[in-house]
């Protein structure tokens, strides 16, 4: 994909200002690239997710450093290799519980609960539909979703519970609700 040098000049100058929508771009159009870069590297789906979102979150955190004359995706894309080495580093200075991918994934799964009468009575059909588009997302989706939506919780308040700085919530949260859209838009 082709990416306009003046409007991402442009989107890159409205992050650099705060602006929500322009960092949703830069996530949206650079997403894929970090991921897959990362996905190469680790060869591990979770793992390279985790790093990209990791990345995205230092990145909008420096936004204000990025100089114009260097290219954006090869800024991302150092700061990913960068996240991943500090991973690998801390993976190695400390001790670690491996656990094998069938261990993992039991930890994530989620009790189907039966809706209580009252549930019943106050489930519309949308938000039955709603909550089954929301379980086909990832658990830590879900959990960013459930924590900010249902629970309305702050982003710090969020941050505190999971134990991540609040850019790595408000990313997780953006890819959550894009996600989420496309599952929507199939169903």
């Amino acid at each position: 994909m082709e990416i306009d040098p003046k409007n991402l000049e442009n989107q890159i100058a409205r992050a650099k200002s705060g602006h929500q929508a322009a960092f949703r771009f830069l996530l949206d159009t650079f997403w894929v690239a970090v991921y897959n870069y990362q996905l190469k590297r680790t060869k591990n789906e979770n793992e390279a997710e985790d790093i990209t979102i990791q990345t995205f979150s230092k990145a909008f955190e420096k936004i204000d450093t990025f100089d114009e004359n260097y290219v954006f995706k090869t800024w991302l894309i150092t700061i990913s290799k960068n996240v991943h080495i500090d991973l690998i580093r801390k993976k190695n200075s400390s001790i670690s519980v491996q656990i094998s991918e069938e261990q993992g994934s039991k930890v994530y799964q989620i009790a189907d609960e039966n809706p209580t009468p009252e549930d019943t009575i106050i489930g519309e059909q949308n938000l039955a539909k709603l909550l089954r588009d929301i379980k086909q997302l990832k658990p830590k989706y879900q959990e960013v979703i459930q924590l900010r939506y249902f629970q309305e919780l702050s982003y710090k308040e969020i941050s505190e519970q999971l134990q991540e700085p609040v850019n790595n919530v408000k990313i997780k949260l953006l890819r959550a609700k894009k996600l989420l859209a496309e599952i929507i838009k199939k169903s």
